[in-house]
């Protein structure tokens, strides 16, 4: 952000979002800010991929005109890295719903954890949460979950291009995950745990690239928001 914003064009901005924030909610905060300085009852801001609010890391957005151009980020491939806790199940898949069952994990390895998460390389299908934002006749999935209705998802072909094991420490497994669009970690984090005849479900979640951008490059929300109240406005006339 060297640069003063182009309020008129508009721009693409990085951004490191925080915990406990939903993608819209954070589109929001800097949306007002762009309302407050244009003075304008509108202002076109979007996101190009949403993360849960329990995960962190790279939302690109796009102001202005550029929001024209969100479907091109939405299709690039992302990376991420999970810690998957073994040993245990939840509904949600990670931490928004309690335990439902657990496992003995004293037979688990090092080289057992290491050759599964290999296996998960290449292309497949994956069966999405239902605890997710997935459309089932119009209503979220997540709405129909957490109302106690019958929730029934199709999968999704995915490629996971690179599953990399970080570090062991049970019942915790760090790993960083390459993957195309529309692939869940969640369902990884509980595959994962399947393929171990295990459980598994994840407790951390951070996105770093999406494409050839990385979190590295991005700001916080309290960044972005200043940098467009010190950029100078000038109506068209």
């Amino acid at each position: 952000m060297n640069h003063p914003v182009d309020f008129h064009e508009g721009e693409v901005i990085l951004v490191d979002k925080p915990l406990k924030i939903t993608s819209f909610g954070a589109v929001n905060r800097i949306k007002r800010v762009f309302v407050q300085r244009t003075k304008k009852k509108r202002y076109k801001i979007g996101h190009a991929g949403t993360l849960d609010p329990l995960a962190s890391g790279l939302l690109i957005m796009c102001s202005g005109k550029k929001t024209k151009t969100i479907s091109s980020f939405q299709n690039l491939p992302k990376e991420y890295t999970a810690t998957i806790r073994l040993g245990a199940t939840t509904p949600s898949y990670d931490l928004e719903t309690e335990i439902d069952q657990t496992f003995d994990i004293s037979s688990l390895t090092e080289e057992k954890i290491k050759e599964c998460a290999q296996s998960f390389v290449g292309e497949q299908e994956q069966l999405p949460p239902i605890f997710s934002a997935k459309k089932i006749q119009g209503k979220r999935a997540y709405d129909l979950a957490r109302a106690g209705e019958e929730v029934n998802v199709t999968p999704n072909k995915i490629i996971i291009h690179e599953m990399e094991v970080l570090s062991v420490n049970l019942p915790d497994v760090k790993v960083r995950i390459a993957c195309s669009k529309g692939t869940y970690i969640r369902s990884i984090a509980y595959d994962f745990g399947v393929k171990l005849n295990n459980g598994g479900h994840l407790t951390e979640l951070r996105r770093t690239k999406i494409g050839s951008y990385d979190v590295e490059n991005a700001h916080t929300i309290e960044q972005v928001q200043q940098w467009i109240f010190d950029s100078e406005f000038t109506p068209i006339s």
